[in-house]
């Protein structure tokens, strides 16, 4: 069973994703973008080490009737992309009907044959940028950063962005 350091669990955010969300926090992340909110989740030897099996029963523990989805941020959820791929297909199983978005400073164009790209519905990409922070944007810091559905991205062979309500 793989292993996955985590930095911590959020069990009810509104501001990682639409509605209700149980946030995971992964533990290091390589790109140190100036202003990141997380700081405490740059080192990869800070957190908290656990079992995928340990960390899809945490989150599963979290889940409530008024749950919408899963947000995995961080550090960088793609630093560790093994074992966040075993997560979601245990949670896929277990919670079939919430929704997982994932955070990471890289651009979908970098990432875009990573193994988790598969498995969740939104990646949120592309590194925090200081000079492009807006606080108005919905669920992302900086105006390069993008909201990505990745069922039609794939369907579709490109990029297609999340159309959220209130854009």
């Amino acid at each position: 069973m793989k292993k996955v350091r985590v930095a911590g669990i959020t069990k009810s955010s509104v501001v990682d994703g639409l509605g209700i969300r149980t946030v995971v926090f992964f533990q290091g992340c390589p790109r140190h973008c100036p202003g990141c909110h997380n700081e405490d989740t740059i080192p990869f030897a800070g957190g908290q080490e656990m079992t995928v099996s340990q960390l899809a029963a945490e989150i599963n523990n979290s889940i409530s009737p008024m749950t919408k989805g899963i947000t995995f941020s961080g550090g960088d959820p793609l630093a560790q992309p093994e074992a966040l791929v075993e997560v979601i297909e245990i949670l896929r199983q277990q919670q079939p009907n919430l929704d997982i978005w994932v955070y990471t400073g890289y651009t979908f164009e970098e990432v875009q044959d990573n193994p988790v790209m598969k498995v969740i519905d939104v990646l949120v990409d592309g590194p925090f940028i200081q000079a492009q922070r807006d606080i108005s944007l919905a669920f992302r810091g900086s105006t390069n950063q993008r909201l990505i559905d990745m069922p039609k991205t794939l369907a579709a062979g490109k990029l297609v962005l999340l159309q959220l309500d209130t854009e």
